[in-house]
């Protein structure tokens, strides 16, 4: 019988901190948004629109117009106009000046995205406004670089863009996920129609108001809202050329599913199940940041989220109790206060999963531990959580949770370490915790995930590229090789 094991843990409670709030104002929200389609906010056309909604209050933020399968239409045929008559003849290096001043005004904007982005999603201000806003603009500027130098990115080859990308993207990353599509599709020559996700459209519609501040040329990006029946219509339009999806593994199935037999390009960014493996001869106060870092800050909302802890036998004990202090201290509540560590969950539909998981993880025989920190009456909660003693058949430890859940698995030689890590269907991203450089080459190189970090995790630049394997899906995004997924290369002897 699993049993709930109680937080004994003793804090100074002597002193908090003060709350330090940013403005939910300074998002500067409109009522309700329009489709952008051809440069220009376009009504619906079945007239129809839905909430958007905070999940740290459950108030509405705005109202936002649902797209159907003609407005799909209607998208992709300003960008198929735009992509033959304007952005496909532009010179590379004006291109270039595009995403420059893209970059530039999301830089000049990035304190009333970072608010936006937090009140839309529930993610700390913190994440937002340090991590998810620098790379917005990073992946911009980086991508501005190339436009004209694909030449001597594809050496001796000759390029040549795909022509209209639709691209669909998550709600835990809504404007970096926009980034790193759109910026891609546009340095190598293609136009866009792009569809965010239902609950967190309200960045990319601030991106759309950017577009137009920044003179792109109208129908070089376009953005459609709506729920699963809009990104299906961009999936099966017969004028789009590439399909570019972040999301989760069983969506994944069916839009391969769904062009198979076609000619359409197609790169998928899918779940995960990370595996961090700490060994004995880590750094233990670093590992435990890190383990924080990966999985607690950003509430578990990151497809390559350390899910998994894998711990050397040895100092498993010493680990897990420095883990639960870390964890004692960790501030849930207020997206938008700067002491936040932990936000809201995306949304009802989420937490319900996350709470459906952590019974399964007690039926299977796994030992809970949660912080007793205090929880808002309303919104969307959940506290930080480890599982301990998880075994490698348990669902928690093989099924992508996306919450703020961690279970925990010993084991006693290297060998061992790199089996469990690998012994799910996931292949995204993983974590090595050791002082010897030779293990951490060793360990790395076995590990069978898109990406390894070594003594750190969750860190990102747009010139490396990104994606994973197995049920992770396949395609990369940043770097050259992101490059390489929107455009036709021919070899010298004339192969594709």
């Amino acid at each position: 019988m699993a049993k709930k094991q109680k937080n004994n843990l003793k804090f100074d409670t002597d002193w908090q901190y003060d709350p330090a709030p940013e403005s939910p104002e300074l998002a500067k929200l409109n009522d309700s948004y329009d489709l952008f389609i051809d440069g220009k906010f376009v009504k619906p056309t079945g007239g129809k629109y839905f909430d958007t909604t905070s999940p740290s209050s459950h108030k509405t933020l705005a109202k936002v117009a649902e797209a159907d399968k003609r407005d799909v239409a209607k998208a992709v045929t300003a960008a198929r106009k735009a992509y033959e008559g304007t952005w496909s003849r532009l010179r590379p290096s004006e291109r270039g000046k595009y995403l420059f001043r893209i970059a530039r005004v999301i830089q000049e904007r990035s304190r009333e995205l970072a608010v936006t982005e937090s009140l839309d999603g529930g993610k700390p201000i913190r994440e937002s406004r340090d991590i998810d806003l620098p790379l917005v603009a990073s992946h911009f500027f980086y991508h501005a670089g190339w436009a004209d130098k694909l030449s001597y990115a594809f050496a001796g080859r000759k390029v040549s863009p795909l022509g209209v990308a639709g691209q669909i993207i998550p709600w835990n990353f809504p404007l970096l996920m926009a980034a790193w599509k759109i910026a891609p599709a546009l340095a190598t020559g293609n136009t866009v129609v792009i569809k965010p996700a239902e609950s967190t459209p309200l960045t990319s519609l601030k991106l759309a108001e950017i577009i137009q501040e920044a003179d792109l040329p109208p129908g070089v990006v376009n953005i459609v809202t709506g729920a699963g029946s809009t990104g299906e219509a961009i999936v099966r339009h017969p004028d789009v050329d590439k399909i570019a999806f972040t999301g989760s593994t069983e969506v994944g199935k069916l839009i391969r599913k769904t062009l198979a037999g076609t000619d359409k390009r197609l790169t998928l960014e899918l779940g995960g199940k990370a595996a961090n493996i700490v060994f004995e001869d880590a750094a233990l106060d670093q590992a435990v940041e890190g383990i924080v870092n990966g999985i607690f800050f950003n509430q578990g909302h990151v497809c390559c989220a350390g899910s998994r802890l894998l711990v050397q036998e040895s100092i498993a004990e010493t680990l897990v109790r420095k883990l639960k202090d870390r964890m004692g201290t960790l501030v849930v509540g207020d997206p938008l206060d700067k002491n936040t560590d932990i936000g809201a969950i995306n949304s009802k539909e989420q937490l319900k999963k996350i709470q459906g998981y952590l019974k399964v993880g007690q039926r299977e025989g796994a030992e809970i531990f949660q912080t007793s920190c205090s929880l808002p009456k309303r919104g969307n909660w959940c506290p930080p959580t480890l599982f301990l003693n998880a075994s490698q058949s348990h669902r928690i430890s093989q099924e992508e949770i996306f919450g703020p859940v961690l279970a925990v698995q010993t084991f006693r030689t290297v060998d061992e370490a790199i089996d469990k890590a690998n012994n799910t269907p996931f292949g995204l991203s993983g974590g090595v915790w050791t002082d010897k450089g030779a293990k951490a080459f060793h360990v790395s190189e076995r590990i069978k995930a898109g990406v390894v970090w070594t003594n750190t995790f969750n860190k990102f630049d747009p010139a490396s590229p990104f994606g994973g394997y197995k049920e992770s899906g396949f395609g990369r995004e940043g770097g050259r090789h992101g490059l390489e997924a929107y455009l036709n290369v021919i070899e010298a002897g004339g192969n594709r």
